[in-house]
């Protein structure tokens, strides 16, 4: 541990509480004198990125990266890295056990290369800021970031990262070429010098197991795969349509159609759809709204004829059709289409309501049209909270080009798409929070007969505790651990722990769902 302090850049902020401290030293004081002796000629510099339980401004920094705000009791402890604070279940903030969170907050630059189409972004770079750096220096190179513009980088990436251009481009994870790492005995490792399994497995791998990644080079050209290279410029034009239908409209079937549709479309087309309930007015009895979103990398002169073959029960029409620029149909996408290019750089606008439960799931066959209508009764009873949204995701395209094997994220071919299930409440409403919570876990478990099985399958960025995790201490065997793991990883999971066991055999890095030592 010693070691890996000394070897991290002063520019995260350590929060720790006193208990955690007290473990090293008998004082605040004496904290900071431990730490300082690791960086003996920045020792004033050290005082200003420490925060324990003494400081007045201990709750502000620890708080201020706090996502869900289900995890933001008083009485929270933590001892993990944290980059952008979007964890679903808080595990980059929030622990059992005494703590300390290194948080990446300040370590944020993002080096863009435009000559060889490449970038260097630290883990403390949330993915507006990247998309907003990388359009000042070109309007035709991006990277293949997040839906959500908040999100930080280091757990993106480390989770694989499926965005706006994955159909076409695979995972932010399959576009990164280097790193810089920080293990726990405190070497600093390149690609080269970690080797290629490691490499493998801190790219999707999640983090909290391995050690801490410090930057990431991304190339911007070129998805590097054997099989596959692709310039990744974008259009000087795409394009944009999002239209809702009532069940009134027939939604069920659209969305029963829709199944077939948008995982066959070109790769050039994201696609997307939301469902949620919908008051049309105050007289008008409550329907469910499901609307159907899509960028493409294109003008609208061809996009247009695409949908009304492919898709013409939709009904779109020309004016449904939004021709605009790659960093517009970002903030379009985000619902901030009135706002400058400069929101992207807001690291503290809430991604989705301050307190909620998510869970997930991939599709690998169509779900009948009479199944989904049986999810409409159980949205139609929710009243009290901000929202209850489900997200449709479609994949193939280049998710089906690439093997599953080839990184740790294994929902590749086959997958149609991949549903985000969100629930929020309002801050005062979180004394009810098991209400909400019971009610996501009815819906999810209804939807168990029509998604992935054997295992039933989860996005890791979408973590979720309930399919399973290790002690509160972190700790698991293998068996324990398999539980969670398999359903996040399938049979990647094995390899993950060859790989925790030789980089770090004492389980340092360790939280309920971080990948154990084979031994333990």
């Amino acid at each position: 541990m010693k070691s890996l302090y000394r070897s991290l850049p002063l520019l995260f902020v350590v929060v720790c509480s006193l208990s955690w401290a007290n473990v090293l030293a008998n004082s605040h004081d004496d904290f900071l004198d431990c730490l300082s002796s690791y960086h003996p000629d920045e020792s004033s510099s050290i005082s200003k990125v420490t925060y324990t339980e003494t400081n007045s401004s201990y709750s502000a920094v620890l708080e201020s990266s706090i996502h869900n705000h289900r995890f933001s009791t008083p009485n929270t402890r933590n001892h993990r890295t944290r980059s952008g604070g979007h964890d679903y279940e808080g595990l980059s903030y929030v622990s059992h056990v005494p703590f300390v969170v290194i948080d990446l907050v300040r370590f944020k630059s993002v080096e863009v290369d435009v000559e060889n189409e490449e970038v260097w972004v630290q883990s403390g770079a949330i993915v507006g800021e990247v998309y907003y750096r990388i359009n000042e220096r070109s309007t035709n190179l991006t990277f293949q970031g997040a839906f959500g513009y908040t999100v930080g980088i280091g757990g993106f990436i480390s989770g694989g990262g499926d965005g706006l251009l994955s159909r076409k481009y695979g995972l932010a994870a399959d576009n990164v070429i280097d790193v810089q790492f920080v293990d726990a005995s405190g070497r600093v490792l390149d690609r080269r010098s970690m080797g290629e399994d490691l490499f493998w497995a801190i790219r999707e791998g999640r983090g909290g197991s391995f050690g801490i990644v410090l930057s990431w080079k991304i190339k911007l050209s070129w998805l590097l795969h054997a099989d596959h290279c692709f310039n990744i410029h974008v259009p000087s034009i795409v394009t944009v349509f999002s239209v809702g239908r009532t069940l009134e409209q027939n939604a069920s079937q659209l969305l029963h159609h829709w199944q077939y549709v948008a995982p066959n479309l070109p790769n050039d087309v994201y696609s997307l759809l939301t469902i949620s309930k919908w008051n049309a007015g105050e007289n008008e009895t409550r329907t469910v709204l499901v609307t159907f979103t899509s960028l493409f990398q294109g003008g609208a002169n061809e996009l247009i004829p695409l949908m009304q073959e492919r898709f013409p029960e939709l009904g779109l029409v020309k004016e449904d059709f939004i021709e605009m620029t790659w960093i517009e149909s970002v903030l379009f996408i985000n619902g901030l289409s009135n706002e400058t290019s400069e929101v992207l750089l807001d690291r503290y606008r809430p991604l989705l309501p301050p307190p909620f439960k998510s869970k997930s799931d991939f599709v690998n066959e169509p779900v009948p049209e009479i199944a989904l209508q049986g999810l409409w009764p159980q949205l139609l009873e929710v009243d009290e909270v901000i929202s209850a949204v489900q997200t449709f995701i479609a994949y193939g395209g280049m998710m089906d080009e690439i093997s599953e094997i080839e990184t740790p994220f294994p929902h590749r071919k086959g997958t149609l798409y991949k549903i985000h299930y969100n629930i929020g409440w309002q801050e005062e409403e979180n004394i009810r929070s098991q209400r909400y919570i019971s009610w996501m876990r009815k819906l999810y478990s209804y939807m168990g007969p029509f998604v992935s099985k054997s295992p039933r399958t989860a996005y890791v960025n979408y973590r979720d505790l309930d399919i399973g995790r290790n002690n509160d201490d972190g700790k698991a065997s293998y068996k324990q651990a398999s539980v969670w793991g398999r359903k996040y990883f399938k049979n990647n999971f094995d390899r993950l722990v060859s790989v925790k066991t030789k980089i770090d055999p004492e389980n340092f890095f360790k939280h309920e769902q971080s990948i154990p030592p084979h031994f333990h």
